[in-house]
């Protein structure tokens, strides 16, 4: 080539590199007037005034999606119910029906949620704490997720108590740290969804005012004895203990069907075949006159709850209350042959695994409303329990409250699996009763301290199968790891820009690091003390400015770019400890370490997770 042009190579690479730049971002005409459609929209609703009328709204939309969809579930549910009573006495009919309907509604959930995006399966909390943490995952939060999650889980849901999955996910353990400017927001736009909820019950003519979701007649005089407080104790610890099962074994299972060979390949390329096989063994298992009269089956998950939280006890029932009528759902968990111990019992046994082989699914679901209703039948097992060996209550004269025992145990179970306390609340709001408030917290609080000390939550455990770039806390409160230093884990080969970087340099960085947004700038080669960082749009405009010449260019990086300066930095001998909270508080990617004012090195989040 000749003096002072590029040679062709270098010209082969600059196209390269702009190629790369552009092919990310698409349709550049028709995006900046989308872009300007969009600032042209948010300045009109800034002139509106605060955004609490946007909260309000958000709130009040989403309680009446919410409300939608218990009706449509409701409609398909009690059409699966009228089918399978109307079918006559054909045992393989009736078989099909029960089984046929919740195998095509998963099937179609599967499908239709899958092909939208690949993102609909799950709670999506796991999803939501990684983005949480400053992590963005592209697409999750994109209106095309929310409506096949919205499709899908109608369809979840309408399967009913065979699959065992719900719509409700607790949000308890959702970030550790949060400005209280947003936690008022999330709190004002919750009341105004839980209002608009309620309220809508009321004009559909389900209840004549807003009371408690799940109304209960526990009572309030005297609802507890004093030295129950042992008795919820010690369910706390046994709903702990549970809980540890339940988490090693889900986890285990989700890991297990993502590595086998099978179910692996069903899960790549025929999902909806994996639900199917999946939910027929599930039907079959709880088809009524095979193992399903023995853990009542029939019921939905709201049954599920009213019959549990029963006040009454149910030894007392059974010997003297005649049968039938809408207040008697505990029928459902009576056997001729066998008693509501062993049914609560075989209840307990069953639905272990099958919720574990239930979450497994790859579908829209929620799986905090089955662990509820979970902790609710060990809680009433272990109530009737007690019941049954002081049948005139420890203190003679005031009986043993069975549905109490549930409550707290539904609250235990779901706080030890999700790792949170606020279930103690969650349950007294739900059911509109408070003065239990101190026992439900006691057996909280003990099953968190078993849970918390031997395995991670539910849906730490999900981001760790699905390998997800989540920040993990510190477990170890051992000393000998606030000795650990930022020198220890640092990553020493950083590539940075001197102020007096030119065209080459530029493009070179540019090639070697295609993912950076951000590169260091130093004094110089020989002094690399940090000044700043510039922004990898910086750098390609800089090289736009000036592909356009055949001339090599004479313009550096300190002169032609936009740098900005680095308001924290790391030194080497910062501890572990330390770096994490700045993570963890300040959402970052990546900070820099400087000894004395000169660039030594960078810590990312792959570094500090390691």
């Amino acid at each position: 080539p000749r003096h002072g042009h590029r040679p062709q190579e270098e010209e082969a690479a600059v196209e390269r590199v702009l190629l790369w730049e552009k092919s990310w971002r698409p349709c550049p005409k028709a995006r900046r007037r989308l872009q300007g459609c969009l600032a042209f929209v948010r300045r009109q609703l800034l002139r509106v005034g605060e955004d609490w009328y946007f909260l309000c709204a958000l709130g009040v939309l989403m309680a009446m999606i919410s409300f939608m969809t218990d009706l449509l579930v409701f409609r398909l549910f009690e059409a699966h119910r009228w089918l399978y009573q109307e079918i006559g006495d054909y045992p393989v009919l009736k078989y099909l029906s029960w089984t046929m309907y919740p195998v095509a509604l998963a099937a179609f959930s599967t499908g239709f949620s899958q092909s939208i995006t690949p993102h609909s399966a799950g709670s999506g909390v796991p999803e939501l704490q990684t983005i949480l943490t400053g992590v963005m995952l592209e697409d999750y939060l994109s209106i095309k997720n929310f409506g096949a999650k919205v499709v899908g889980l109608t369809c979840t849901l309408a399967c009913g108590s065979t699959v065992f999955l719900g719509k409700v996910v607790s949000g308890a353990v959702m970030a550790s740290h949060f400005a209280v400017r947003d936690y008022w927001r999330g709190f004002f736009a919750a009341t105004c969804g839980a209002f608009m909820f309620r309220l809508l019950a009321v004009f559909n003519s389900e209840q004549e005012t807003i009371m408690a979701l799940f109304r209960t007649d526990l009572k309030l005089d005297f609802p507890f004895d004093l030295h129950e407080t042992f008795f919820f104790l010690a369910l706390g610890i046994v709903c702990g203990v549970v809980a540890c099962a339940y988490l090693f074994c889900q986890r285990w299972l989700l890991g297990y069907v993502r590595e086998n060979r099978f179910t692996a390949r069903l899960l790549a390329t025929d999902k909806p075949v994996y639900t199917v096989l999946v939910v027929l063994l599930l039907a079959s298992i709880t088809f009524p006159p095979s193992l399903g009269q023995f853990m009542a089956s029939q019921l939905t998950m709201k049954e599920y709850l009213v019959s549990l939280f029963d006040n009454r006890t149910w030894g007392e029932l059974a010997r003297g209350a005649p049968p039938g009528g809408p207040g008697h759902l505990w029928h459902a968990w009576c056997h001729p042959s066998v008693s509501f111990f062993g049914t609560l019992a075989f209840f307990l046994l069953m639905k272990f695994w099958m919720l574990i082989l239930a979450t497994t699914l790859p579908l829209p679901a929620g799986y905090f409303m089955p662990i509820f209703v979970y902790g609710a039948a060990l809680g009433r097992l272990a109530g009737e329990t007690v019941a049954a060996l002081f049948p005139e209550g420890i203190t003679p004269g005031r009986p043993v409250v069975p549905g109490g025992y549930a409550l707290a145990g539904a609250a235990a179970f779901s706080g030890a699996v999700t790792h949170s306390v606020s279930t103690a609340l969650l349950a007294c709001e739900a059911t509109g009763h408070l003065a239990w408030a101190l026992p439900i917290t006691a057996a909280v609080l003990a099953a968190n301290a078993v849970a918390q000390k031997w395995q991670p939550s539910f849906y730490a455990g999900t981001i760790i199968v699905k390998r997800l770039p989540y920040l993990p806390p510190i477990r170890s409160r051992h000393m000998a790891s606030y000795r650990v230093r930022v020198e220890e884990f640092m990553s020493r080969q950083v590539l940075s820009l001197a102020k007096a970087a030119a065209f080459s340099e530029v493009l070179a960085a540019l090639t070697a690091a295609p993912g950076a947004t951000d590169f260091p700038v130093v004094e110089s080669a020989e002094s690399p003390t940090l000044v700043g960082t510039v922004s990898r749009a910086e750098l390609v405009a800089f090289l736009q400015s000036h592909s356009d010449t055949g001339e090599k260019p004479a313009g550096t990086v300190g002169d032609d770019c936009a740098v900005e300066p680095v308001m924290l930095q790391l030194s080497p001998w910062t501890s572990l400890h330390q770096t994490h909270h700045l993570f963890e508080l300040l959402k970052l990617q990546q900070l820099f370490v400087t000894r004395g004012g000169e660039l030594v090195g960078t810590v990312t989040r792959a570094e500090v997770r390691q």
